[in-house]
């Protein structure tokens, strides 16, 4: 199908019923987006008066995990509650676990006001997406995508100055009152604009709960390994989690009720092959919840000023996401391949800049922003189009699956990379030693071995243009 954002212009979005419409499904994103980027910034701050350095990627692991939760279950919320209601729930479960978060006297009540967060803001994700294809036409998909996407970068400002500026005055508790505010807010926008029935009639499925449990073990089986810097414990948490994730292909292969669409799980077709790149990119990104704690330690910036570096990965990502939404067919195909490239070469950067202790200034500053600008660039220039391909490619009657279906990746494929970067900056030092040299090595480490995810994405599309030509 031709891409026919090119006869649309952003005013047929952003005009009207639409307008307010696209109100409604950007703040659900903006929401889950700000609450990712400030939990970020105020993490160092956390550990330092709760503890738990080795727990640092739970808070974010925890959350994505419950967030896969809610997205999973999004499209029978969806289906029997209505926009309206749906939307309700998923504001009010955020703000609970918000408000559980600020009150927490220790990491283990933090964990799970993170998890009562995740499974609202997973809600709000999801439906946010899914909704795209019930109340727009379809020529204003992509333009929806970009939007909806674009809110990241927004987000990105929102989330770091919030969280920062509380944790540099040692306030870090009412950065997640603030959340609760913000989703009240919310919560009175969508009663006035969304609509208490879908315009079509969805079909209920029952909720895939076997492989919803196995992807929930097998994600936090890589988090469990870890926490420690043991290499025999990572080995076996990582182990376990592949048997899993094996288990469930093959569930899914049989199974009359599948998680995922017909299709997903086959890389030689379109639709595995775009969600596999999105997974990858979605990986890749994942780096970003050290950059805080790296550029304090081995930098001495402050929260504030750290959690902002976050923010050039991800307007990066939101000015190339608007930017290149419009572009035909064709062009997005080489989107799609170039953008994936353009991350590995902001990876290889950074991952060479970021250890040294003279880039905080200067000349290699510059170059280490530079680098983190080429990330989000290169997830956002195809990230519109990817997100379209899965709607196009999906079988007919499972549009619902389909639209929910690009949540549950990205937010499995963030679990993992979050329980990954975890494994990895523990097992490369920031533990023991610790301190200047443990953050130096995880460091490298770290940025080194996650270009890997963007390099095979490179190869996946430059696979994917071969058959096709």
């Amino acid at each position: 199908m031709e891409n026919s954002s090119t006869t649309t212009k952003w005013s047929e979005l952003l005009s009207g019923k639409n307008g307010l419409r696209s109100i409604a499904l950007a703040g659900g994103v903006m929401l889950h987006a700000t609450d990712v980027y400030l939990a970020t910034t105020i993490m160092p701050s956390i550990t330092t008066e709760l503890g738990g350095l080795s727990f640092y990627a739970w808070a974010t692991t925890v959350y994505v995990v419950a967030a896969i939760m809610g997205s999973v279950i999004s499209s029978q919320h969806l289906a029997r509650r209505g926009p309206k209601v749906a939307y309700r729930i998923a504001a009010v479960l955020f703000a609970a676990g918000s408000t559980v978060s600020a009150l927490a006297p220790n990491m283990g009540i933090l964990l799970i006001g993170r998890f009562i967060q995740g499974v609202g803001g997973g809600l709000l994700f999801a439906l946010s997406y899914a909704m795209i294809r019930i109340v727009f036409e379809e020529k204003l998909w992509p333009r929806a995508m970009a939007l909806v996407s674009a809110m990241w970068g927004i987000s990105a400002f929102s989330g770091p100055f919030i969280g920062g500026l509380f944790a540099q005055y040692g306030h870090w508790r009412s950065a997640f009152f603030t959340l609760v505010v913000i989703a009240i807010l919310l919560l009175v926008l969508t009663e006035n604009i969304l609509p208490a029935k879908a315009s079509s009639n969805p079909t209920r499925q029952k909720l895939p709960g076997v492989q919803l449990l196995l992807l929930t073990i097998a994600t936090l089986a890589i988090s469990v390994g870890s926490i420690t810097d043991s290499l025999s414990a990572n080995i076996a948490g990582l182990s376990f989690a592949a048997l899993l994730f094996g288990y469930l292909l093959w569930i899914e292969k049989k199974s009359g009720n599948r998680l995922l669409p017909t299709g997903a799980y086959k890389i030689t077709r379109p639709l595995g092959a775009t969600y596999l790149v999105i997974a990858l990119l979605s990986i890749a990104t994942a780096v970003e919840i050290y950059i805080p704690y790296f550029m304090q330690v081995i930098h001495g910036f402050s929260p504030l000023a750290s959690g902002y570096l976050t923010v050039v990965i991800a307007f990066g990502w939101s000015f190339a996401s608007i930017s290149f939404s419009g572009f035909p067919k064709e062009k997005a195909k080489l989107l799609m391949t170039l953008g994936p490239f353009t991350v590995l070469a902001g990876m290889v950067g950074f991952a060479i800049l970021m250890p040294l202790t003279q880039s905080s200034q200067g000349l290699y500053f510059i170059l280490m922003c530079i680098c983190l600008f080429s990330i989000g660039i290169g997830v956002g220039m195809g990230w519109p189009h990817l997100l379209t391909r899965v709607l196009t490619s999906s079988a007919k009657g499972e549009e619902e699956k389909a639209s929910a279906s690009i949540t549950t990746v990205q937010l499995l494929s963030t679990a993992v990379g979050t329980a990954l970067t975890g494994l990895v900056v523990n097992s490369a030092g920031i533990i023991k030693p610790g301190g200047l040299q443990g953050a130096q090595q995880a460091s490298l480490w770290l940025f080194g071995l996650f270009a890997l995810m963007p390099l095979c994405a490179v190869l996946i599309q430059l696979s994917q243009k071969r058959k096709a030509g």
